[in-house]
């Protein structure tokens, strides 16, 4: 099992750096994780609608580059399902016994993702309707997987 997390943009503030290292090494115990941070792309002030499809779609391009076939795609997006932890973890061992050996989880940019990838997820999951920064959403997305780790173990940490 391998757990991979695609961002739009680099994570810049050390706190978070710290927070997300500290649950890739508590998760080393369970998976490997791997990071991929992609640059986004420069949003023109004043940017058209079609500007702005524009830049989706290259965003797109490159996540769409890092993604395998046999990936099974947790999408980041507003309008996905809400899950509790427990169902999320419950999820995520699905996938497992469905036979998918990589777990990859996509958080966008400021402008969003794009449809196709959204129809390409297998989940697309919301953690509410606030909006978030990508770096922190980061943070909270490594510390959920790291959870669901814990409550398939039966841990204690999740109480």
């Amino acid at each position: 099992m391998k757990v991979k997390i695609i961002t739009v943009g680099k994570l810049k503030e050390k706190y978070l750096r710290d927070g997300i290292q500290e649950y890739q090494k508590r998760l080393s115990r369970f998976t490997q994780v791997e990071m991929i941070e992609l640059a986004d792309e420069r949003i023109p002030d004043r940017a058209s609608q079609s500007e702005k499809d524009q830049i989706i779609e290259k965003e797109h391009q490159k996540i769409m580059a890092k993604i395998q076939e046999r990936d099974y795609l947790v999408v980041l997006a507003i309008e996905g399902r809400l899950q509790s932890s427990e169902a999320f973890s419950q999820a995520l061992a699905q996938a497992t016994l469905k036979g998918y050996s990589t777990l990859t989880f996509v958080i966008g940019g400021s402008l969003g993702l794009s449809e196709k990838l959204k129809k390409r997820a297998h989940l697309l999951l919301s953690f509410g309707l606030m909006t978030l920064p990508h770096q922190l959403m980061k943070l909270v997305l490594v510390e959920q997987i790291y959870r669901s780790f814990m409550i398939q173990e039966g841990s204690l940490y999740h109480k």
